[in-house]
């Protein structure tokens, strides 16, 4: 067992490594990793089909609770999490046809027209607007198209945009911490441990409520004097796009409206009516398809399916951990290093996972933390639910913090960067990292009072 605990680690470290470096494609690393996880590690050393299987997790979709039951199986989160992988997968083919029928674009310029395109209006109703879309959308998407749109207004009113997508940037990943659905992370929390999308809204989202409030303050202080010199600048309103120009077709428009209402609809009630995720976002998909048939083909070929294969062989390479018991020695060592001390064990688990996902993806780092807080909560007799939801907030929000920490920082400075606004780490981590302490140190601090 010593060499397959050493081999497991060994594959989960180079993992990581050639992640960060990001010389290959990192589906390409996570699905060798994974490859070599099963032939080395549970093949060769073990020899031990029954860890294979395990891994590769199939025949739970074939389960009738995969599909219906009170709540999805804690015992998802060993091997592949194949509920993660396709409700992620609905999400994107909805998000897809929403694009196409103009939705996101016509919410901006609405937005943005309402506000009577005002820079100090519009950069609250912006961060605002960031942080409920991602609560239900990847903040990716929201990111992609609240950035464009940012730029485009920025040069129509003469302002500069950098200000305003940067705090996007933030209440995206912030807003994304409310939901079981807005973060990938918590995709993989919810899925595994089986908790609802109302049990993370009356807990992440109580945090990601009171953290989006004072972020808004702190955002406005630190840029105050870019956004009062932009309300100086004088434009003609009338040369504004009107919203209605982003309607392609009011027909899809409409659909888009109605099946994204449908899919709120069942994740806000889904632990109530007993549909799974997985249940969930295959209804999305095959209702999204039916509506948009003419652009099928186009919305199944604009589906990230790098970022699925990334998950499949993520969540092999954590099954070798797993498996070997080397995510219960961690767990050991972090009830060791706290004494027993369950506010020292919070706050181990929320500023590491924050302080890792700053500088490291925080999707591996979430699926590698899930099974060590379910051994250290049976170890050490404390509270599963109040682990998760520190592990939550620290690998949400954590990402935040430099430009590299997740997905949207990459995405939102690359639209900047694009249009001949770079945001170097300088500038990125002057106002993203004091934001991301304070957001951290709210959570740490409610969890203390309202669990502890």
């Amino acid at each position: 067992m010593l060499l397959a605990q050493i081999l497991a680690t060994a594959i989960f470290v180079i993992m990581f490594l050639m992640i960060v470096i990001d010389k290959i494609e990192r589906q390409y690393v996570t699905l060798g990793c994974g490859l070599l996880t099963l032939v080395l590690v549970f093949g060769i050393v073990m020899r031990s089909p029954d860890a294979i299987l395990d891994t590769l997790n199939i025949r739970s979709i074939f389960t009738p609770d995969f599909w219906y039951a009170a709540s999805e199986s804690a015992e998802s989160s060993s091997g592949i999490n194949w509920a993660t992988i396709i409700f992620i997968a609905g999400m994107m083919v909805m998000v897809e046809g929403m694009a196409k029928a103009g939705f996101f674009r016509w919410l901006c310029m609405r937005l943005a027209k309402l506000v009577n395109y005002k820079p100090i209006p519009l950069f609250i109703a912006f961060m605002i607007m960031s942080a409920v879309l991602a609560m239900f959308i990847d903040s990716i998407t929201v990111i992609l198209f609240l950035a464009a749109v940012t730029v485009e207004l920025a040069k129509l009113l003469q302002f500069n945009p950098v200000p305003m997508i940067l705090s996007e940037i933030f209440c995206a990943n912030l807003g994304g911490s409310a939901t079981m659905c807005g973060d990938p992370p918590n995709i993989i929390i919810g899925t595994s441990l089986g908790y609802s999308f109302s049990d993370f809204l009356t807990n992440t989202g109580l945090m990601a409520g009171v953290s989006l409030v004072l972020v808004i303050l702190y955002f406005f202080l630190v840029f105050h004097k870019e956004l009062e010199e932009a309300e100086k600048n004088v434009t003609d309103k009338s040369s504004m796009p009107d919203p209605k120009e982003a309607i392609k077709n009011k027909k899809d428009f409409t659909l888009s409206c109605i099946i994204f209402a449908c899919a709120v609809v069942m994740l806000v009630t889904h632990a109530e009516t007993g549909l799974t995720v997985a249940f969930i976002g295959t209804v999305i998909t095959i209702i999204t398809l039916i509506a948009f048939a003419r652009y099928a083909a186009e919305l199944l070929s604009k589906v990230d399916y790098k970022t699925l294969l990334f998950f499949i062989g993520l969540f092999m390479v954590v099954g070798g951990l797993e498996q070997t018991g080397i995510l219960e020695i961690i767990a050991g060592y972090i009830g060791k290093a706290s004494q027993g001390n369950f506010k020292l064990m919070i706050a181990i688990i929320i500023w590491v996972s924050a302080i890792a996902s700053a500088f490291v993806d925080n999707i591996p780092f979430a699926a590698t933390m899930i099974p060590v807080i379910k051994s250290l909560a049976a170890s050490q007799g404390v509270s599963l639910e109040t682990l998760a939801w520190a592990l939550s907030m620290g690998t949400d929000i954590g990402g935040s913090g430099t430009p590299i920490g997740a997905s949207a920082n990459v995405v939102g400075t690359s639209v900047a960067a694009k249009n001949g606004y770079v945001i170097g780490w300088g500038k990125y981590c002057k106002s993203a990292a004091p934001a991301t302490i304070i957001v951290v140190g709210i959570s740490m601090l409610i969890i203390f009072v309202r669990y502890c």
